[in-house]
C-alpha cells in the first residue's frame, strides 16, 4: 500500500507539471548551461569565445610572488577565484562528462573545454610542491566594489596553503578534481591525462599528510564566504575515491574503507567555525558524504570485500531522505514541488541531488535491485521522475512559469546579480568603470545589458516566489555549482526524454 502511494504521488506531481515539461528543449538547455563557463571565466580569452561580450580579465593573477595563476573561474557574481567551489565545480562537470557524455554529441567538446580551462588553471596552483594556492583575489575589497572583471583595480593576493599551514579540504578537492578529469581526456589527449592524474596523485599526499582545515590559517579571507562546515575528512576520502576510479589502485580503495568511519566522527572547532562530519543525506562543494557513497557504490560489487560495506545502505539512506512520501524524509518542497534544503542558493541542492539520484538509478539498474525505505519499497524509475520533476521546475515548470536559466525560455530572470552581466560590456564602455562608478547599475530596476546565457541564479523561496531583484543575491546569484551537475542532467534527459 506504501509502495503505491509514493508512485502515486511522484506520478501526480510529473503530471501536474506534464504540459509545460512536454515542450522543455533539454538540448537546448544543456548547450546554454555549458555556455555559462565561459562567461566566469578568468585570464586570456580564447579565439572561439562565444560569450563575447566578457573580454580579458586579471592577465596578472600571481605575478605579484612570481607565479601564474592566471585562468580558472570566478565563482559567481563577484570577481574572486575560489578554489575550493571551482574545484568542487570542475569535479562534477567531470562526471557529468564521464556519466552523460555520449548523450551530449555536439556540445562534448564545450563541456571539455569548460572542464580544461580548470585543469589548466589547477595545474598553475599546485605547479610549487608542497604549496596549493586557494584563492586569488581580497574578497572583501572585491565584495566592496561593482565593478566588471576587465577593470578591476581591487587587491589579487593570491592564498596558499603548505606543509606548515595545511588546507586539507581544497587541496582533496584539486585532487578529486584532476583524478575525475585525467579519466575524461584518456581517450582524446593522453598525455594530457596523465598529467593531471600525476598531479592528482601528488596533491592528495600532500593534503592527506599535512592534516588541517584551511578555516585555521585562511579563515579571515574564506569565511563567511566558503569557510569548510563539514570538515576536511569528506574531501580526503572523495578525493581517494576518485583516484581509485582513475587507477583501480588498491591503496586507494582501502584508503576509502578505512577513512569513510571518519567522516561525521565528531565536530570541531576551526578558527571560530564549527564543523562537523555532517549527514550522509548531505552533498555539495562543502559537504562530499552522500556523493562518495553514489560514486562508491558504482564498483562497490566489483570489490573482494569479505564484510558488509556502509555505502550502499547509506546511499541508499540518501534517496530515502529525498523522496516525498518516504517515511525518513528530511527535506522540504515548496507548493510547486521545488527541494529545499537549508541555507541560501537553493538551487544548488536541487541540481547536485538530483544529479545523484539519477546517478544512483543508473547503478540500481547494472545491480538489479530497489531501494526500501522503510516498508515503501521505491524502484529506479522513481529517483528519475523526482529528478526529473527539479530539472523541469528549473526550466520553468513551476508556479511562476519562470526558467531560472537565463536566456532559456521566455521568460527568466533579468537582473540577476553578476558585475560583468550588470554592467555595460567593454564594447559598450570602452572606459573604465571604477569601484563605485557601478553602484548607479547595481541600483538600477534596469535588466542587465548582457545576457549570461545559461546561468542559473539561486532560486525562489520556499513558496516558489521570486522578486529579480539584483540586490536579492541569495536567490538572483548564479554559481559555478549549481550548474555543473545540472549539466549531466540536461544530457541525461535530452536522451531520456521519451521515456517519460
Amino acid at each position: 500500500m506504501k509502495t503505491t502511494s509514493l508512485l502515486v504521488v511522484v506520478g501526480m506531481m510529473a503530471m501536474a507539471a506534464a504540459a509545460a515539461a512536454a515542450s522543455h528543449d533539454y538540448g537546448d538547455a544543456l548547450a546554454k548551461s555549458i555556455l555559462f563557463f565561459e562567461g566566469q571565466r578568468s585570464g586570456k580569452l580564447p579565439p572561439n569565445q562565444r560569450m563575447t561580450w566578457r573580454k580579458d580579465s586579471a592577465l596578472e593573477d600571481g605575478f605579484q610572488i612570481g607565479v601564474d595563476l592566471t585562468g580558472g573561474y570566478y565563482d559567481a557574481g563577484d570577481n574572486v577565484k575560489f578554489n575550493f567551489p571551482m574545484a568542487f565545480s570542475t569535479t562534477m562537470l567531470a562526471w557529468s562528462v564521464l556519466e552523460f557524455g555520449k548523450s551530449m554529441e555536439s556540445d562534448l567538446q564545450h563541456a571539455l573545454d569548460a572542464i580544461r580551462w580548470a585543469t589548466d588553471y589547477f595545474l598553475k596552483a599546485t605547479s610549487i610542491p608542497g604549496i596549493v594556492y586557494a584563492q586569488v583575489g581580497e574578497p572583501y575589497g572585491d565584495h566592496d566594489c561593482w565593478e566588471r572583471p576587465e577593470d578591476m583595480d581591487t587587491a589579487r593576493t593570491p592564498y596558499a596553503v603548505s606543509k606548515q599551514f595545511p588546507g586539507s579540504e581544497v587541496s582533496a578537492e584539486i585532487a578529486a578534481a584532476l583524478a575525475a578529469s585525467s579519466i575524461v581526456f584518456r581517450s582524446t589527449d593522453s598525455t594530457y591525462a596523465v598529467k593531471l592524474l600525476n598531479r592528482a596523485k601528488t596533491v592528495f599526499v600532500f593534503a592527506d599528510r599535512y592534516r588541517g582545515s584551511y578555516n585555521d590559517y585562511l579563515g579571515k579571507w574564506v569565511c563567511p564566504f566558503y569557510c569548510d562546515f563539514s570538515g576536511y575528512e569528506g574531501e580526503l576520502v572523495w578525493g581517494a575515491a576518485w583516484l581509485y576510479r582513475a587507477t583501480k589502485a588498491p591503496n586507494y580503495w582501502n584508503y576509502v574503507v578505512e577513512n569513510i568511519s571518519n567522516l561525521g566522527s565528531g565536530r570541531k572547532i576551526t578558527n571560530g567555525v564549527s564543523s562537523s562530519g555532517g549527514s550522509v543525506t548531505e552533498f555539495g562543494w562543502d559537504n562530499k558524504n552522500a556523493g562518495i557513497n553514489v560514486l562508491v557504490s558504482r564498483f562497490i560489487n566489483k570489490i573482494n570485500s569479505n564484510s558488509s560495506n556502509p555505502f550502499i545502505p547509506k546511499a541508499d539512506t540518501f534517496v530515502c531522505s529525498l523522496l516525498p512520501e518516504s517515511p525518513t524524509k528530511s527535506v522540504s518542497y515548496s507548493p510547486g514541488g521545488l527541494l529545499f534544503k537549508p541555507g541560501g542558493s537553493n538551487l544548488q541542492h536541487a541540481t547536485t541531488l538530483s544529479f545523484l539520484l539519477v546517478v544512483y538509478s543508473r547503478y540500481l539498474k547494472q545491480a538489479n535491485r530497489d531501494i526500501h525505505c522503510g516498508n515503501v519499497v521505491v524502484n529506479r524509475a522513481t529517483l528519475v521522475q523526482v529528478a526529473k520533476g527539479q530539472v523541469d521546475y528549473i526550466l520553468g515548470s513551476n508556479p511562476l512559469n519562470m526558467s531560472y536559466m537565463v536566456g532559456y525560455g521566455k521568460n527568466f530572470p533579468q537582473r540577476i546579480h553578476h558585475r560583468s552581466s550588470s554592467l555595460p560590456s567593454v564594447a559598450q564602455h570602452p572606459g573604465k568603470i571604477g569601484c563605485q562608478d557601478g553602484t548607479a547599475y547595481y541600483d538600477s530596476k534596469n535588466s542587465n545589458p548582457n545576457e549570461l546565457t545559461g546561468a542559473v541564479v539561486g532560486g525562489p523561496d520556499a513558496n516558489d516566489s521570486y522578486a529579480d531583484s539584483r540586490s536579492d543575491f541569495v536567490h538572483s546569484e548564479p554559481t559555478t555549482y549549481i550548474n555543473a551537475p545540472l549539466v549531466g542532467l540536461l544530457a541525461y534527459f535530452k536522451s531520456n526524454s521519451r521515456s517519460f
